[in-house]
Formats: structure tokens, C-alpha cells, sequence
């Protein structure tokens, strides 16, 4: 499944949109205290009957995700290497799941991989161009990826990259 995200810059505030049809599939949105986020909220945009419309939650301040109405804190589903000099994560969101390793590859992508295979890639522009129209955020779940881990992959990637960029934004680099 490949999808493009509407904001070109901001992956907290967007509508998901497939690329073969152009079909809004879910909506990010963003709510925001004085000082910092309070909750990113993935939403179905055709859910169901019957079935929630939030199918994720990011609560920044409690630092935990929450899919579906379950909640695991950030500690319990990603983890650090042992060595600190490899920039590499792994999330998994339940001991009966696959853990993912999460890269920012070549300065171009964010990539999750299962057993050394790229499953999902998140592709996001660099920097704003000033003249010409800048390339959309595209996100690639690989059949495998999607099976169970979707909802849980998507939030895995817009933390990630919401992270990199409040970096870059910090050490006065891009503000997106």
C-alpha cells in the first residue's frame, strides 16, 4: 500500500491519501497545549460501523501509544541497541508480534525493517524548496507490514519522524 500525506511538511496535522486513487484512508490531527503536544490522533476516515473512528493515539506528555483502546507505554514497545553509536531502533508492540527495526536511511527515509527486509518506507522531503512544488511525504507498508501492525507502524513512523524534525527545528535548522 503506498499513501501520500496532504501536508507536505506537517505529519501531525494531514489527511492520508492512497496514491492509485487518491482516497482519504485516515486523518492525523494534533492537539496542542501551551507549551508542547498533548495527543496525535490517527483517525479511520471510513470506519466501520460500529468501529471506532480514533485507531490510534500518540499521548506525548504520558509518552505512551495507544491502539484501539490499548495503551503500552513508550519504554514497553521500543528499545535501544546496546551500542549507543548505532542511531537504529526496535519497536514491537507486543511480545507476540515482530519487532521492527526503525532507521532514518540516507538522510532521505525512515525505514522499518523485519528480519533485514524493508517492509515500510516513509519518504520525507529534506528541506522546502523556494521555487517549484515540493514532493509529498509517501509512505510503502508491504503486505507483511500491514497484516497485523498498520495502525501500530504508522504511528511508529510519524513519531519518528515528528522527533527529527523538532530536532532539526531546535538545532535551528529546516522549520517545517
Amino acid at each position: 500500500m503506498e499513501v501520500t500525506f496532504d501536508n507536505q511538511s506537517n505529519v501531525l496535522s494531514a489527511q492520508i491519501l492512497t496514491v492509485h486513487d487518491g482516497s482519504v484512508i485516515y486523518r492525523v490531527a494534533t492537539d496542542e497545549g501551551m507549551w508542547s503536544r498533548d495527543h496525535t490522533y490517527l483517525k479511520d476516515a471510513n470506519p466501520a460501523p460500529g468501529e471506532p473512528t480514533n485507531v490510534g493515539v500518540i499521548h506525548w506528555k504520558e509518552k505512551t501509544f495507544e491502539i484501539y483502546g490499548h495503551k503500552k507505554k513508550l519504554s514497553d514497545i521500543r528499545r535501544r541497541p546496546r551500542n549507543p553509536m548505532k542511531k537504529e531502533r526496535f519497536w514491537r508492540w507486543a511480545p507476540d508480534r515482530k519487532e521492527y527495526t526503525i532507521i532514518y536511511h540516507n538522510e532521505k527515509e525512515w525505514q522499518a525493517l523485519l528480519n533485514g527486509e524493508v517492509v515500510a518506507t516513509f519518504s520525507v522531503p529534506y528541506r522546502p524548496k523556494l521555487f517549484g512544488k515540493l514532493k509529498p511525504m509517501v509512505m510503502n507498508l508491504e503486505t507483511l507490514a500491514l497484516e497485523k501492525d498498520e495502525v501500530f507502524l504508522f504511528l511508529v513512523l510519524i513519531y519518528c519522524e515528528s522527533k527529527r524534525q523538532d530536532k532539526m527545528n531546535a538545532s535551528g535548522g529546516w522549520q517545517g
